[in-house]
């Protein structure tokens, strides 16, 4: 006598490949399709890995294949600039190769100078700095490069209140483009044409004088 067995296994347990051999081909081929189509939500930029900067918040992103394009927009404040225009103005009074009158350049400073300057000057140290500086010019001899410093540090410490409350207003730029506009006059004037203002000995000059036109001239807009 003979005893023969069958296991039957139900439809749930077979492999998984098997499975996926018996799908129908209609399926098959949507899933192909689907897999093809690109999902809007796959053009989002990249997560930030872990302990990487923040990404800009005035910068957009762009995806080109593989590659993600970051551009950000860049913003120069009031201030900075007139650090710069000050920067410019203290390095001109120092320059050489330029016949332009440097005393237009202390009102200049004193309607430009960012605020920190201006109650340094203000505060006891200025005082005390300008004090020692006047006392070391009535007894002894200083050189001329730091006369117009000096000559600054007085008019900033002993100016009206009035003239004071100009800065920060449209009309401390009007003056300021004004006075700037009359030194690159005087400069470009006296150096004969404009190749010879940036020859080697006064390019210096030339290049003080154009920061601070321009940069009056962009506050004023």
């Amino acid at each position: 006598m003979s005893i023969s067995l069958r296991l039957a296994v139900p439809p749930s347990a077979q492999p998984p490949t098997l499975r996926r051999r018996q799908l129908n081909p209609r399926a098959r081929c949507s899933n192909a399709v689907a897999a093809a189509i690109t999902p809007v939500a796959s053009l989002r930029p990249p997560r930030a890995l872990r302990g990487a900067a923040p990404r800009p918040s005035g910068a957009w992103w762009r995806r080109r294949g593989d590659a993600a394009v970051c551009c950000a927009s860049a913003h120069v404040s009031a201030e900075t600039m007139q650090w710069v225009s000050v920067g410019a103005a203290a390095l001109l009074m120092l320059a050489k190769g330029t016949s332009v009158h440097k005393s237009f350049l202390v009102p200049f400073v004193a309607l430009q100078a960012p605020s920190e300057v201006i109650t340094w000057i203000k505060g006891d140290y200025g005082q005390w700095t300008a004090f020692l500086g006047l006392l070391l010019r009535l007894l002894y001899f200083i050189p001329g490069e730091l006369e117009l410093p000096l000559s600054t540090m007085l008019f900033v410490s002993i100016a009206p209140r009035q003239f004071m409350n100009l800065r920060g207003t449209q009309d401390s730029v009007i003056l300021s483009l004004m006075i700037a506009a009359y030194l690159a006059f005087q400069h470009f004037s006296g150096a004969g044409s404009v190749r010879k203002a940036f020859d080697r000995g006064a390019i210096v000059a030339t290049l003080s004088i154009i920061c601070i036109t321009l940069i009056p001239l962009l506050l004023l807009f």
